[in-house]
């Protein structure tokens, strides 16, 4: 019996959680219960994942169990882009090796058509708006990468648009930015009203049991998870947890547990959009890896995120937190300064599971034990196609074994190197990073 090092305990008030519809929250598991599919965790790989389960095997019942609420944990913290196109930042032109770079691609656009899919069949209300994105620069190092990363999407046949920084007010309001390359192919959403649809419109055979935070797992021809009230037995196991992964005895020494950080304002008035001006929802990520990316939401909030830690035990900081909070808010200054008045409404943090080598797991953990883990902070798209073409391996379904063979074949997370040379390397990294980024903070 392996027991549970870590639980997911994030922070309380993030905004995209308090400002989607409530919903019918699904009973915690009690008792003792058996399924031939469990699947562990209801972010957007553990979702799908149970939902192509349920799909290919309809006589059987599977059983999706959530640590927290759906929506509340990281699946919900993130700045809301489902996003089509590579982004190698390892590479020159943020592109790299192109028969990898149109993998992704096609790995990243059938993920957007399974969200879309599900989003429009079941009118699941997340705002979803075709809004592409805007990566944007301020200084000479964002504006070297944005013109490297054109010469990339040229190379790979995706359309852009670089738009210079006079124009750019009719497109963000604010002309704080000095260029931005326009991508078309990404959407934008709630987050975490996207998961919330998600989980309450999955396949009748599917049951959710949510706030049930497992304690042990006892491994042997079969796996059982115990928990507070009782335990559930599977004939396979499936780890969606990202970054919990670890604390059940996988991956371990194998991935960093990252966090962001954002704030999200009130709803700006009527005076306020159009003091602003430019278009009424948009979504820029920035050419820096270390930038901040800024959201205009369809109900006319404010997204700013930024800063990042490294939190070896998996567990969100208060004071980190309210550190961050100050950052944010000068950065919303810099760029917004005709909204003096608007201030933050919710602040939260959302980890991330990154690896050394950006590469994330995909397959068998042990006998009978599967994942999709590392999600190198690709999670929306990303997570969606890992998890259902996870349940089209373990069902033997073959309609895209190709991108199942791609993903099998890839390279899999690095191994660390031990603490505390670890925490000095990674520290140092990010400290540097957001130091290089200048302006774009």
């Amino acid at each position: 019996m392996h027991k549970v090092s870590s639980l997911p305990a994030d922070d309380a008030a993030c905004g995209w959680f308090h400002t989607s519809a409530p919903r019918q929250v699904r009973p915690a598991h009690q008792g003792n219960s058996n399924a031939r599919y469990v699947v562990l965790g209801a972010g957007y790989t553990g979702l799908a994942c149970a939902r192509q389960l349920a799909l290919n095997c309809p006589d059987n019942e599977i059983i999706l169990i959530e640590a927290q609420q759906v929506g509340f944990g990281t699946a919900g913290r993130n700045a809301g882009f489902a996003i089509d196109l590579p982004h190698d930042i390892g590479a020159k032109d943020y592109i790299g090796e192109i028969t990898t770079a149109k993998n992704t691609l096609a790995l990243n656009k059938l993920g957007q058509n399974l969200l879309r899919d599900c989003i429009e069949t079941h009118s699941i209300d997340c705002q979803m708006r075709p809004s592409g994105k805007y990566q944007s620069a301020v200084e000479k190092r964002g504006l070297a990468i944005l013109e490297a990363y054109q010469g990339g999407l040229e190379k790979l046949g995706e359309p852009c648009q670089m738009i210079e920084g006079a124009d750019l007010p009719q497109h963000l309001g604010t002309s704080f930015y000095k260029r931005a390359l326009f991508t078309p192919g990404t959407f934008l959403m709630q987050p975490s009203a996207l998961v919330k649809g998600l989980a309450d419109h999955l396949p009748q055979n599917v049951t959710l049991y949510e706030n049930t935070p497992i304690s042990a797992i006892e491994r042997g021809e079969k796996t059982k998870l115990i928990h507070a009230g009782g335990s559930i037995t599977a004939d396979k196991l499936i780890l969606a947890n990202n970054i919990f992964g670890m604390h059940f005895g996988f991956l371990q020494k194998h991935m960093l547990p990252v966090f962001l950080y954002a704030s999200l304002t009130r709803v700006l008035t009527q005076e306020e959009q159009q003091a602003l001006g430019g278009k009424d929802s948009w979504g820029v990520i920035p050419a820096h890896p270390f930038g901040s990316t800024v959201r205009r939401t369809p109900d006319q909030r404010i997204l700013i995120r930024n800063c990042v830690s490294f939190n070896p035990d998996a567990k969100p900081s208060s004071a980190q937190l309210e550190r961050f909070k100050q950052r944010h808010q000068f950065s919303f200054k810099q760029r917004f300064p005709m909204l003096p008045d608007v201030d933050f409404e919710y602040s939260w943090s959302g980890c991330l599971a990154l690896s050394q080598n950006h590469q994330g797991f995909f397959g068998e953990l042990a006998p009978n034990i599967y994942g999709s883990l590392c999600c190198n902070g690709l999670g929306v798209t990303g997570g969606t196609v890992r998890g259902t073409l996870l349940a089209d391996w373990l069902t033997k379904k073959s309609e895209h074994q190709p991108l199942i063979d791609v993903l099998l074949a890839g390279k899999k997370p690095n191994r660390l190197p031990p603490q505390p040379f670890l925490s000095l390397g990674v520290n140092a990294t990010l400290c540097l990073g957001q130091y290089k980024a200048g302006l774009e903070r």
